[in-house]
């Protein structure tokens, strides 16, 4: 039987705590702790006072390739990337550091949630560690984009430079749009 340390408990308690205040899977939370499934469970329940989501996580790359979400996905990988080379903290430390990082600049309005999730923030790593996903330069901005790797890219334009037609056409923002309208703002 292996000795537990009450320290090393502590730590992924903490990490724990810190991963469900993000917004972290259940799924996730077993991966990057040591905690078994029923105390992460209680945690989860004590902290958000329900039960965690249930179901399977996101695994599709198609969906950070797509506008809007490939746009915050680039922007956090460009965080993760930096950090890495940069801060000399690797893991789940600098994923959570990159996350907070891209919530501080790109986070949601009041009542909204994020665009990338701290859940499909780990997958994206977890995608580019495994090069199911990679980055690309931007002909015209220079910036780095995610991209599938199996995509030819020689001549690669970004999402903000050549924006699809539909972009922004959401129907809250045709509410909002609508209600402008109807006040006389318009």
């Amino acid at each position: 039987m292996t000795k537990k340390s009450v320290v090393a408990e502590s730590r992924d308690i903490q990490l724990a705590i810190e991963m469900i205040n993000l917004g972290a899977r259940l799924q996730l939370l077993e991966s990057e702790t040591w905690l078994s499934r029923e105390r992460l469970l209680n945690l989860y329940k004590e902290l958000k006072g329900v039960s965690p989501p249930k179901g399977l996580l996101p695994f599709s790359v198609d969906w950070f390739i797509t506008w809007q979400p490939n746009i915050h996905a680039s922007f956090f990988m460009g965080i993760y990337k930096y950090l890495l080379a940069q801060a000399q903290i690797s893991g789940i430390e600098a994923i959570l550091k990159a996350y907070k990082l891209y919530l501080e600049q790109m986070g949601p309005g009041p009542g909204e949630e994020p665009v990338l999730s701290l859940t499909r923030a780990w997958t994206l790593v977890r995608f580019f560690s495994s090069k199911m996903l990679t980055s690309a330069h931007c002909g015209a901005c220079g910036g780095a984009f995610v991209v599938n790797p199996l995509e030819v890219r020689s001549k690669y334009i970004c999402g903000l430079c050549h924006m699809p037609s539909r972009a922004g056409k959401t129907r809250k923002a045709r509410e909002e749009a609508d209600h402008a309208v109807a006040a006389g703002l318009v």
